[in-house]
């Protein structure tokens, strides 16, 4: 397990660097030469050049690896700027180091408001110990015994308002529709920005996200803005279809067509003429199938299995898949015919791993859902939950998104007796994370669900974006941290994988 000290760069560690003599080591030379770590992460907000040279004098005191980062705030005190950054590098290094980390944060150099931030940060979103420094007691723990729940941080570490609200110009008027879509983070306001902005629209809609990200929801709101709400949206999991019987189900058939055909019988597209048919996981769907739904695109019209007779249709579709549909493209996997003539509108929904701010009011939602759902079960007791148990669902990854949580909120409210749902009750509710074991990219069986350009893809993706996050977009260093020969050839694999470069180097 990595032990990783991150901290701020205070005005005591400057002076030491110039003038050891007459200030000691300061509180992060302390910290190095009394205690052993393996990475060193130093958060600055002095101009760079008052802090060059500061990591090359650290590290006389230790042999960890030293990175400095430059941080601009608004202020040395402002809580929202300050809380983005250290949240910002303390997720950067799990990317980079993975999961398994043991860190520390540093109370004492800085001002009062990063240690309130490093506390916040310790007892919630990232396990740490705390340390502090002391000119009579050197370096030591810092005891802060209470659990602190997300519902007593400040409004001062939420994004400004005025940030988010200059999301939202030039949209159409509030939709209530949208209601249900529960978000605060930017990320979100992007997503919903972009879905009242072609709601009102007929253009095929492309949802991509990971399973359990909301996507069904997201494309019913969208139905329900449309000036199709008030025809039938039909929801149709395209994975769930076997292959044998996708054209019939979609398009119908005439009576005769097959054995038991007894009469004609409409398909899903004909059901839902004059509305919105939601295609989810299309990426499930087979290449014949496929073609079936270009050509019902292509001409607004189908043929029912068994009749040659063409029927048209005015059908919105919006499709939904937890793949990645360009890449299924590049594979040879999906036609690139039918990902452009659904493709006109893509909208990507995040995990909820990646909607900072959005877990602790989904946890209040989806409680409030469960106590109002459960209210007429015989001796249910409406629940609410502790400090301790909410901070565990805060600091778990969510692997499954939003459908994950509310099992697991389901799963404990019925588990506790009790009015409160306490650590222990959420600890059994959750299902343990399983980390991507060696065997789960090489020793997968042969077969049909074995897809090895989208395995190399997945790979390439995951170690070029790494190095270029560890090189701080220098190309050099992160050819080097992948074994490729040079900057260029590193270019060009960037380009393949469609990895962006903004601000990188050479």
């Amino acid at each position: 397990m990595k032990k990783i000290l991150v901290c701020w760069l205070g005005g005591t560690d400057l002076r030491a660097m110039r003038e050891p003599e007459q200030v000691g080591l300061g509180p992060i030379g302390e910290a190095v030469k009394t205690r052993s770590y393996d990475v060193v992460t130093i958060l600055n907000n002095y101009p760079p050049q008052d802090a060059k040279g500061y990591p090359e004098w650290l590290a006389g005191l230790t042999a960890a690896k030293i990175t400095l980062h430059h941080e601009k705030l608004s202020t040395p005190t402002h809580f929202g700027d300050i809380y983005q950054a250290a949240v910002k590098r303390v997720a950067e290094l799990r990317k980079t180091y993975g999961e398994d980390l043991n860190f520390t944060f540093h109370l004492s150099p800085g001002t009062p408001a990063m240690a309130a931030v490093w506390i916040i940060l310790a007892k919630t979103r990232f396990p740490a110990e705390l340390i502090e420094s002391s000119r009579e007691h050197g370096i030591c723990t810092a005891s802060v015994p209470l659990d602190i729940s997300a519902e007593f941080i400040p409004d001062l570490l939420r994004q400004p308002d005025q940030e988010l609200k200059r999301l939202g110009a030039g949209l159409p008027p509030e939709a209530p529709e949208f209601s249900d879509i529960v978000y605060r983070c930017e990320a979100m306001q992007r997503v919903i920005a972009k879905a009242r902005l072609v709601a009102p629209r007929s253009v095929p809609v492309l949802i991509e996200g990971e399973s359990g990200t909301g996507k069904e929801l997201l494309a019913r709101a969208i139905h329900q803005v449309s000036p199709r709400k008030d025809k039938l949206i039909l929801a149709v999991n395209c994975g769930a279809i076997p292959a044998e019987l996708i054209e019939s189900e979609l398009f119908g058939y005439a009576k005769g067509a097959f054995t038991g055909a007894d009469k004609d019988c409409k398909g899903y597209f004909e059901e839902v003429h004059g509305g919105t048919l939601f295609l989810d996981e299309i990426g499930e769907l087979s290449s014949s199938a496929q073609v079936k739904i270009l050509r019902a695109l292509q001409e607004s019209e189908i043929v029912r299995l068994g009749s040659r007779k063409p029927i048209k249709v005015d059908v919105r579709i919006i499709a939904a898949t937890n793949r990645n549909l360009l890449q299924e493209v590049s594979a040879g996997t999906f036609r690139s015919d039918l990902f452009y003539r659904l493709a006109v509108a893509i909208i990507q929904l995040p995990p909820l791993r990646e909607r900072p701010g959005d877990l602790s009011v989904l946890i209040d939602k989806l409680l409030e859902k469960i106590n109002a759902d459960s209210a007429s079960e015989p001796g249910y007791k409406f629940k609410k939950i502790s400090p301790a148990a909410r901070n565990l669902l805060l600091q778990h990854r969510w692997p499954g998104n939003i459908r994950e949580l509310l099992n697991t909120l389901f799963r404990a409210a019925i588990w506790t007796t009790g009015d409160t749902i306490e650590l222990v009750d959420m600890r059994e509710a959750m299902l343990p994370e399983q980390p991507l074991r060696r065997e789960a990219i090489l020793d997968r069986p042969l077969g049909e669900s074995l897809h090895l350009p989208e395995l190399m893809n997945r790979v390439a993706r995951h170690y070029l974006k790494r190095a270029m996050a560890e090189a701080h977009g220098n190309k050099t260093v992160a050819a080097r941290l992948v074994g490729l020969p040079s900057y260029q050839t590193l270019t060009n694999w960037l380009a393949k994988y469609g990895i962006g470069t903004v601000g990188s180097k050479q």
